[in-house]
């Protein structure tokens, strides 16, 4: 499975930022969905996307470490007390040498390939730092906080995003399309290496949105999109949901929802 170059450097290395101290769900990675941790679910949709040339956890546990020895993933132990997903990524990065790092939340169970391909296929583009995904909005997410809101540049770059309701359609002749964030990100090693010395950003602290250091610190954030949608998991509700959707998956590879 791995592509690395001649100096031993991997290609693509896909990390798991996996931590237990999560604020609205706690120990989320090591909650059971249809009788397996939420983790070995995100590890093995991450295990089905060949366009990854290895794949780490990346966690802060003792407990999440012990998951991965038993299974037989490769794991980091990372410093607790890191701020996102990117430190922790920042962390691995110290030990691995990659040209291209993927961040696959540790709350990601409906991972699937075609993210993956979407997320790199910008990265073909030298101007472009850090990749991401949109996916169209259903009208149950465009108000809600929760689902992360993406405008874009005709060329996919990103604008803004935001927990609001972007664009704003002020006069409310409707039509306007709302494009969700999925919280996916790929980043070259140099975009990677440079994030904890930007300092956090105004944007980023009102917003609680860490993609948001990049644009204010003028790194270049490409926006792919994807038909399909994921489902997070922060909350027993968002559990129940991802139940549900991956058992019908499970079943039969049906659609994702």
């Amino acid at each position: 499975m791995e592509n690395r170059r001649r100096d031993g450097t991997l290609r693509v290395l896909g990390v798991i930022p996996a931590r237990l101290a999560s604020t609205r769900l706690p120990r989320k990675v090591l909650r059971e969905i249809a009788g397996k941790p939420l983790l070995m679910w995100v590890y093995e949709a991450a295990m089905r996307c060949t366009d990854l040339d290895q794949i780490v956890v990346a966690t802060d546990a003792e407990e999440v470490m012990r998951l991965c020895e038993r299974e037989g993933w490769p794991c980091e132990m990372t410093a607790t007390g890191l701020a996102s997903g990117s430190d922790r990524l920042h962390a691995v990065a110290q030990r691995i040498a990659a040209e291209i790092y993927v961040n696959i939340q540790g709350d990601e169970p409906m991972l699937r390939p075609e993210h993956v391909t979407a997320l790199l296929q910008p990265l073909t583009q030298a101007q472009v730092d850090v990749t991401t995904l949109k996916v169209r909005c259903t009208a149950e997410n465009e108000r809600n906080p929760n689902a992360v809101k993406v405008v874009t540049a005709a060329d996919g770059r990103a604008l803004y995003f935001s927990r609001a309701t972007i664009p704003f359609d002020r006069d409310g002749a409707g039509g306007v399309a709302y494009w969700k964030h999925i919280g996916l990100y790929a980043y070259r090693r140099a975009a990677l290496l440079r994030f904890p010395s930007l300092p956090p950003s105004s944007l980023e602290e009102t917003e609680k949105l860490e993609q948001l250091r990049f644009l204010e610190n003028g790194l270049h954030v490409y926006v792919a999109a994807t038909d399909f949608d994921t489902v997070g998991v922060d909350t027993e509700e968002d559990l129940v949901r991802v139940e549900a959707a991956l058992g019908e998956i499970e079943r039969g590879r049906g659609a994702v929802v």
